[in-house]
């Protein structure tokens, strides 16, 4: 009957143990955090593009970073331009990330996190062309990516029924039109600009910057309003800003150091 006794003792403290054990991990059964869905349009290179069907990129490499220091697994998924804010806006994705501009406009329907990159709107011309800033692409024929800053600044320059502005799904798509000759212009972010002229010298294109018309731009992880998300990523970017991380993913991807001063001052 000791004996008896004595084992069951054991055998309650071990449980006790066990049950303890299991309720403070954050790895197992219900406290373990749910996996964040991550929405983008994957047609946006050296951000995000499909290689080998895996979508790949600098912003696929820094959110599934920032996820990981939040203490977040993700799954990312290609849905296309418009369905990345149609899916956080009913808060079927959790985050979308796609080279997304903070814009007032989109603060009113939309939550950001704390910028993560600074960018700002190019011209991409064939060589030779006139075109030389932004006030000469007046009278001509501008290809942008629907719903984007691009299409947004060159309707402030010649107004929002411009008939020679033509609006594409994605950048790909506006690029193809110039090089057939369909339009004199394209107007989109510098990075994707520079990218695609270095990367297609064959091409015979060029980009122009003009900043003393184009703003500058910061992006962000674009999240449902009212997430409760906001303030662990947050911490979470703000923590590769410091520790290192972001260098090292834009030195990557850009082979340039970032300005990591100026995405500091916009918090």
């Amino acid at each position: 009957m000791k004996k008896l006794k004595m084992f069951t003792t054991v055998l309650l403290v071990s449980l006790a143990l066990i049950l303890s054990a299991c309720g403070t991990s954050k790895t197992s059964g219900d406290g373990e955090k749910k996996t964040l869905r991550v929405v983008t349009d994957a047609a946006y290179a050296p951000f995000e593009y499909q290689d080998k069907g895996e979508v790949v990129g600098f912003d696929i490499d820094f959110v599934k970073a920032v996820a990981k220091e939040a203490g977040y697994p993700v799954k990312v998924e290609n849905v296309g331009w418009d369905p990345v804010f149609i899916e956080i806006e009913g808060k079927t994705a959790d985050i979308a990330i796609s080279a997304i501009t903070i814009t007032p406009k989109r603060l009113q329907t939309y939550d950001f996190t704390v910028p993560y990159f600074l960018s700002k709107n190019e011209i991409l011309v064939p060589k030779g062309s006139p075109i030389k800033s932004a006030k000469d692409l007046e009278g001509k024929k501008i290809a942008v990516q629907n719903g984007t800053t691009g299409q947004e600044a060159v309707e402030k320059l010649f107004g929002e029924n411009n008939d020679k502005l033509k609006k594409f799904e994605n950048n790909n798509l506006a690029i193809l039109e110039l090089k057939k000759g369909g339009v004199d212009a394209v107007v989109a972010d510098n990075t994707v600009v520079e990218t695609y002229v270095k990367n297609n010298p064959n091409d015979n294109l060029v980009f122009i910057e003009d900043d003393g018309t184009f703003e500058k731009e910061f992006y962000g992880l674009l999240l449902p309003k009212g997430s409760k998300l906001k303030a662990d990523l947050d911490k979470a970017v703000n923590k590769l800003l410091e520790n290192g991380t972001y260098e090292k993913l834009y030195e990557k991807w850009f082979k340039i150091k970032p300005d990591i001063k100026i995405l500091k001052e916009q918090q």
